[in-house]
């Protein structure tokens, strides 16, 4: 399944998904710091949604109360829900 979720509060603008039986086949940010969305992309792909999820949610960037990790940990959980 294809998913792009558009984030809230932070510097990114869009984030796409390609999500099969319960694992993240891909990820790629669109806008954002390119090294740090690089890197979180690279290390889900391979993991289980709820993993993901898990470990992402609730990080902040900057005092913004989220961060390109937390949008991304949003996104799956409404790709999840789809």
């Amino acid at each position: 399944m294809k998913y792009t979720y558009t984030p809230h509060g932070v510097c990114s603008r869009a984030i796409k998904l390609d999500i099969e039986d319960g694992i993240i086949k891909d990820c790629s940010f669109i806008g954002g710091c390119s090294g740090n969305t690089q890197g979180v992309s690279a290390l889900v792909k391979g993991m289980k949604v709820e993993d993901a999820i898990n470990k992402l949610k609730g990080i902040d960037c900057a005092g913004r109360g989220t961060s390109c990790p937390d949008q991304l940990s949003k996104a799956l959980s409404k790709a999840l829900n789809k």
